[in-house]
């Protein structure tokens, strides 16, 4: 058995499970582990006619749900891509693992409702410094020192703060050995379909 972290991975996989286990016990760890490549996968999304992607830190992972939860600045540009086409691709890849983990599906915006607030609540007061910056990301400036964080108010930034809920509708596994790659994919529909894939 394989180690990495606290968890535990087979050496091969002659089963479609072990394909579904596995992810879940990664992406599982992952949320608290940041040794992880897996605990910021990168995010994309459609803007009008082009794909843009960002790291994003997975903050929770349910299998059960088939849902990821992230954190993010309501201000952000990517507000407005998940507003207007809410299919997203989520990625991730551990070279100490050899594996990858993409999942496709839907992302939906939360802002001041009961989503939020009780992300905020559970959220560390490093966290929360983030959303205090008086622009959203990615806005173009003159004057970086001037976004620089120096006084502020750490609950302020409530006002700022949006939670993105990612509910995915597939799940494909690629394990990288010289001996043997093995790649499955798991699909959600009314019952879940799994079936091997060429590497």
């Amino acid at each position: 058995m394989g180690i990495h972290s606290t968890i535990n991975l087979p050496e091969s996989y002659t089963d479609l499970n072990q394909t579904l286990n596995s992810a879940d016990l990664i992406l599982s760890d992952a949320v608290a582990n940041a040794t992880t490549l897996f605990h910021t996968p990168v995010v994309s999304s459609i803007d009008g006619k082009e794909v843009v992607s960002r790291v994003m830190v997975l903050r929770e992972f349910n299998l059960a749900n088939k849902m990821m939860r992230f954190h993010t600045d309501h201000r952000a540009a990517k507000i407005k891509h998940f507003t207007e086409n809410n299919n997203v691709s989520v990625i991730g890849y551990d070279p100490d693992l050899k594996i990858q983990i993409k999942l496709q599906g839907k992302i939906r915006v939360h802002y001041d409702d009961e989503v939020t607030e009780s992300a905020w609540k559970e959220s560390n007061g490093r966290s929360k410094k983030c959303y205090s910056i008086k622009d959203g990301s990615t806005k173009e400036i003159l004057e970086p020192s001037e976004y620089d964080i120096k006084d502020f108010e750490v609950e302020d930034g409530y006002e700022n703060f949006a939670v993105l809920i990612f509910n995915f509708n597939s799940l494909e596994f690629l394990y990288l050995k010289s001996s043997g790659h093995r790649r499955a994919i798991h699909r959600w529909g009314n019952v879940l379909k799994s079936t091997w894939l060429v590497p």
